[in-house]
């Protein structure tokens, strides 16, 4: 993986470059729908392409153990070939799975210990098998095993928890590179940094990580319900850390206000489940403001759901398919929401190259806040 960073905005921190996979290229900033279980719900790989233009996609480690498994992925040749996707794929290490388990994981110094969500069955992770694992998947760019901690958490374990995702690094990257891909292209690994909401610790950890020399970098355990400024605050403070020569990967993130303020602090990789899973609740977001589609308001509405992206569907017709209960009510709104995000994110590129972001932004944050 290469990452060539192109243009850095005059007036923020916001970056346009081009990742380089074997897989193919990724324009950033760029936004990464969520295809936890190889697919992104609602969405088939092929409109993916077509009318989304996703440019790589996410995939879990940690749904993928347990469905369909590890040997039946690599049976098929890998992710890419399982799911028929040419793409690149990132795969999250599993780590903020196992931390949404916490009433029945059991942490220890070698690992994790949980029950799987579906059949109740022992499991175990270790910074090892995490890596095997994702070796198998045959992502593009695999994530090393952290443990994400909650908001709020004492200071005092969030800096254990901090030691322990350090020490688990270094064993992810002794593992990766002590071990080859099972197919014909190369994969990369993105340390994660951690330290809660703590300024002093995200620096110890921000500057381990960058250390490491790793191909690119990621940020974890924001989003998580601390307040946007915090989040903002910290995200700042570690992308001034985080070598500007490599890509910077904030996880989880996020609304389409974060991504922008985001952007303008120097980060170049988001994903969230956001845009599919309110699409499948009937909101809608657009450049002017988010729409309840199941509102009664949108009844006798024959305009598109938004004129700056091309729809073929009314937001009456949208409406009606919610009220029925019919299947392609998701798929349209999930399309919808997707391509918003994918515009947003290709207008940042654009509006940074032209040297008119932060106007740009500033402005569209303010719409961003309305109910329509």
């Amino acid at each position: 993986m290469k990452f060539n960073l192109l243009k850095t905005d005059n007036k923020t921190n916001a970056r346009v470059g081009i990742i380089s996979t074997e897989h193919g290229s990724i324009n950033t900033p760029i936004f990464m729908p969520v295809g936890t279980q190889g697919t992104v719900k609602a969405v088939d790989q092929k409109k993916l392409k077509t009318h989304i233009n996703a440019q790589i996609i996410l995939g879990n480690t940690y749904h993928l153990f347990l469905r369909p498994g590890q040997e039946i992925i690599k049976q098929a040749g890998g992710l890419h070939q399982f799911i028929n996707w040419d793409r690149p794929i990132l795969t999250d290490s599993g780590g903020f799975q196992v931390y949404s388990l916490s009433s029945t994981r059991k942490l220890k110094e070698y690992g994790v210990e949980f029950r799987s969500h579906i059949d109740g069955r022992k499991l175990h992770f270790s910074p090892e098998s995490v890596i095997d694992t994702q070796r198998m998947i045959g992502a593009d760019i695999i994530m090393a095993f952290d443990e994400c901690t909650p908001f709020p958490c004492e200071k005092n374990y969030a800096q254990n928890s901090m030691h322990l995702t350090h020490r688990w690094l270094d064993r992810c990257i002794k593992r990766f590179n002590e071990t080859e891909g099972y197919y014909q292209y190369k994969q990369s690994l993105f340390p994660i940094v951690q330290g809660s909401v703590y300024n002093d610790l995200r620096k110890i950890s921000a500057e381990y990580i960058a250390n490491t020399q790793c191909c690119g970098n990621a940020i974890g355990g924001l989003s998580v319900g601390e307040p946007a400024e915090l989040m903002y605050e910290i995200t700042e403070q570690v992308c001034n850390i985080l070598p500007s020569d490599k890509p910077r990967y904030l996880m989880g993130v996020g609304t389409p206000e974060n991504i922008l303020e985001c952007i303008s602090l120097g980060i170049d990789m988001f994903d969230c489940v956001m845009p599919t899973r309110n699409a499948r609740n009937g909101m809608l977001f657009t450049k002017n403001g988010t729409i309840n589609i199941k509102n009664k308001k949108w009844e006798n509405d024959f305009t598109a759901i938004d004129d700056e992206l091309t729809s073929d569907y009314s937001k009456a017709y949208l409406r009606h398919l919610f009220v029925a209960g019919e299947y392609l009510a998701s798929q349209i709104a999930s399309i919808h929401n997707l391509k918003f995000y994918m515009w947003l994110v290709s207008t940042a590129r654009q509006k940074i190259i032209d040297g008119e972001f932060a106007k740009w932004k500033n402005d569209l944050v303010k719409s961003f806040k309305k109910r329509l």
